[in-house]
């Protein structure tokens, strides 16, 4: 059934999709936003606003748990109930309605369904009747269906019932004993979470030789001790070999590659993402399904003659974040609507802000020790204790974790820069600007940090390297 003709088509209303869709609406252009399940996509209610939910309580208690006198007053265990029932309320209780409000007060057509490419310029959606209709994109489409969870090839493994990211942020119970495959993000906030919550065993089961291992190697190990103190147990360098449920929602059994056998009653899945996009049509339009989209700087899949196929956010693979994604997608719909100067995406190849939300916090952003030196860079490092500073101390007691930034000596600028510690997301700003600004260290000197804050380490760090 033939539909509309709209100069914009976006496949995915994500956070991605949505912006790129009022982006380009703000520029004058017609725009239609396809969407077969919420408005808001993944991060609004199945990743990181409902796991912010879930790690805020046992946040608070240790923050106040550090402070002499108010220590006292942390008495009783956390009332999960509230505590799910706000994670709920900040995942819109898993409606969309206020999100489809906007996209239409935007000027945005909302279509409701499965979007597929069709051809060049023609996208097909599929409601939930099975009725079916196409659309001409007279200017571009945008694809922005995002990631799901990947599968290792375990044994076992895709036989059993388990738990991806959407389970383990939506779960109504906790679980008696929970068993999680990888240490990234996922793992590791989901780890904590849980085990805030009650969970009375939590095991984390990591390849890599450390947690979070693409962060600098210090994150790892300090994260570590910080979930050993929890009771939370972690194994790493080592692989899971088998996956077995007694019955349909039994106990589980991961046996590793050691023969070591560890039970639990859910088993999270975080061991990586794969791009949704073995079902977008891509076919038909000559490219293979199933992969990343890759493309260039204005976010126009390269594969692609004509330049009229955009792909945005985590689906094109070049930073699998929230943010970056908001940011490709700004760049896209100016692109899209012909927005002159110099409209090109370079902030998500050096400049990727990225935090963890555990107690300690991890945040970073830039280019690690190790990334650097692979780049070529001239490198020198300085490291200082978070906590170390009168901020800290105020605080209260056993603030640890430690900060590192990473300098391109020859040019004097920084290009990386780490936090372990609590809260220092909030910090994770400052470093961000002197990155993308390349602000030299002798400018950088002039920026004096309040006292008595954490951001005091800043003058530590530029003392420690001479200034």
């Amino acid at each position: 059934m033939p539909g509309s003709t709209f100069n914009v088509i976006v496949i995915g209303a994500g956070p991605a999709g949505e912006n790129v869709a009022a982006r380009a609406a703000a520029g004058g252009l017609s725009v239609a936003l396809v969407e077969r399940e919420l408005a808001g996509g993944e991060c609004s209610y199945w990743a990181c606003m409902p796991s912010k939910g879930l790690l805020r309580p046992g946040e608070v208690l240790a923050a106040a748990r550090r402070v002499p006198g108010a220590a006292a007053a942390v008495t009783g265990d956390i009332d999960v109930d509230a505590v799910l029932e706000r994670r709920d309320a900040l995942a819109a209780n898993f409606s969309d309605q206020g999100q489809v409000d906007w996209i239409e007060g935007e000027g945005i057509e909302f279509i409701r369904g499965y979007g597929r490419l069709a051809g060049e310029r023609r996208v097909e959606v599929t409601a939930d009747d099975g009725e079916v209709t196409v659309y001409e994109a007279a200017r571009a489409v945008v694809v922005a269906t995002g990631t799901s969870a990947a599968i290792p090839p375990i044994d076992g493994l895709r036989d059993i019932a388990i738990w991806d990211n959407r389970d383990a942020t939506t779960s109504k119970q906790v679980p008696r004993r929970l068993l999680i495959l990888g240490g990234g993000v996922v793992g590791v906030e989901m780890a904590q979470a849980w085990r805030s919550l009650g969970s009375e065993e939590v095991t984390i089961v990591e390849m890599e030789d450390r947690l979070l291992p693409r962060e600098e190697p210090f994150v790892g190990e300090e994260l570590g001790h910080a979930f050993e103190e929890l009771g939370i147990v972690v194994r790493t360098g080592i692989a899971m070999s088998k996956v077995t449920r007694d019955g349909a929602d039994g106990p589980v059994t991961g046996v590793l590659e050691d023969g070591t056998e560890i039970l639990a009653d859910e088993i999270l899945v975080a061991a990586g993402r794969r791009p949704l996009t073995a079902d977008v049509g891509l076919d038909t339009i000559g490219l293979d399904p199933g992969g990343y989209l890759e493309v260039d700087d204005q976010l126009r899949v390269t594969a692609v003659d004509g330049g009229w196929l955009y792909a945005v956010g985590d689906v094109n693979g070049r930073s699998l974040l929230t943010h970056m994604g908001k940011y490709q997608a700004r760049i896209a719909g100016d692109h899209i609507a012909g927005k002159g100067g110099d409209v090109a995406a370079w902030a998500d190849h050096r400049a990727v802000p990225r935090v963890v939300f555990t107690d300690p916090q991890v945040a970073a952003v830039g280019l690690t020790e190790a990334g650097a030196r692979n780049q070529g860079i001239e490198v020198r490092t300085v490291q200082w204790k978070t906590g170390g500073v009168a901020g800290g101390a105020t605080l209260g007691r056993g603030i640890e974790g430690t900060s590192q930034w990473v300098v391109d000596a020859e040019r004097r600028v920084l290009v990386g820069a780490t936090f372990v510690g609590p809260g220092v997301g909030e910090m994770l700003h400052a470093a961000t600007v002197a990155i993308v600004g390349e602000v030299t260290l002798d400018k950088l000197w002039h920026a004096v940090p309040s006292f008595p804050t954490l951001s005091e380490i800043w003058l530590r760090f530029l003392e420690d390297y001479g200034l």
